[in-house]
């Protein structure tokens, strides 16, 4: 969907803070959520049962990765195209690599593999992941071979997306040819949906990879919402699915890793390849453990950023005049790129934005481990 610009106000926010302290603060913060939750739960010392070991071991390995492939990228001349319509602080980006979701994705799920022992749903969940990689490596790589910012068609890449999420739950069908197709709700409560819970799911995994793709626009956004995302729903299902817990801390400490160069300044961005990734692994992971409706209070900014652009373009289609020009709702979509234009700086935009997907996690713990 295109973005629509207006006119920039200013405006001052109360605070400033650098992307470095975002980063060390958001790492600091899940760490000790992370042994917080394992201590609690008696797991802190135990390997294939904890949450913590794998979040800092995948982070370790994908910030090392990073100072590997980060220069290569730079040497393959895999530079951003920036939009000219957009912010105009974001053209001085251009050139930043981008692609990085070659690097972090992989990492987490490999040590996911393994730390589960290739269990069969870490192994489905992993496939899915890398799947909706690959639509995003395709969409990067034909960005940086034509030098436009526009990718493969929207039709080819939301045919993939539907493609694989059918084969996904395919999958799930005959994994568990009994499976409810009911949705677990919060307090007890259940809703039966029959032959429509496999339209859903496959909507589910479709609209989650795009709504994280809409959200990656800002140096270290999606990055840190990822992991806090991921996090929240790995310790939301420790105990009924600990290995996709394992794969939930694994991704999320990858997601960390991958920080430590995209933090602001970002030296790399993820691209499609790692947004459309992390999408699909929090749909998928919901989908095997029945908590949908965990995944759509965590996704929350996810949702927001992208009824933004809905709204928006929705706007403008029906506001059309004679001369074919719309009113807008925002000064541009989605959501953040509208607050940069209103005078936030890119750091606020995302730390704001972390705290409230923090709050929205903390409250998903607390009514999952009260249920």
């Amino acid at each position: 969907m295109d973005n629509f610009v207006d006119e920039k106000i200013p405006l001052t926010m109360p605070f400033k803070l650098t992307g470095r302290n975002l980063f060390l603060l958001l790492g600091l913060g899940l760490g000790i959520v992370a042994i917080g939750l394992d201590v609690a739960a008696g797991r802190l010392l135990n390997g294939p049962a904890s949450l913590f070991m794998p979040l800092a071991v995948c982070a370790v390995v994908a910030s090392v990765l990073g100072y590997a492939v980060v220069p290569l990228l730079q040497q393959l001349k895999a530079g951003q195209v920036i939009r000219e319509d957009g912010p105009q602080a974001h053209l001085k980006k251009a050139g930043t690599p981008t692609m990085g979701g070659v690097f972090f994705v992989p990492a987490g799920v490999a040590v996911a593999l393994l730390w589960s022992r290739f269990n069969s749903d870490v192994v489905a969940v992993s496939a899915l992941t890398l799947a909706y990689g690959f639509i995003g490596w395709i969409d990067d790589w034909q960005i940086l071979r034509l030098k436009s910012n526009k990718g493969i068609s929207p039709r080819m890449k939301l045919a993939l997306q539907v493609g694989f999420a059918a084969l996904f739950c395919l999958w799930l069908m005959f994994r568990e040819p009994g499976i409810s197709t009911s949705i677990a709700l919060p307090f007890g409560w259940v809703l039966p949906l029959g032959f429509l819970f496999w339209p859903l799911a496959g909507f589910v995994l479709v609209a989650e990879s795009n709504a994280t793709n809409i959200t990656d626009g800002v140096d270290g956004l999606m990055g840190g919402l990822g992991a806090i995302a991921l996090l929240g729903l790995g310790a939301s299902v420790a105990s009924t699915s600990p290995e996709l817990m394992i794969f939930c801390a694994c991704t999320s400490g990858s997601c960390l890793g991958f920080l430590a160069h995209n933090r602001n300044p970002a030296t790399v961005f993820m691209g499609d390849t790692g947004a459309l990734a992390l999408g699909g692994a929090l749909g998928a992971v919901a989908l095997l453990t029945n908590s949908l409706w965990v995944l759509l209070i965590i996704s929350g900014i996810f949702f927001i950023e992208t009824l933004s652009v809905i709204a928006q373009v929705g706007y403008y289609k029906a506001t059309k005049g004679p001369d074919g020009i719309g009113k807008r709702l925002l000064r541009m979509a989605p959501l953040h790129h509208h607050l940069e234009l209103c005078g936030w700086l890119e750091t606020q935009v995302v730390g704001i934005f972390y705290i409230t997907n923090a709050v929205l996690v903390l409250m998903i713990l607390m009514l999952t481990s009260n249920s």
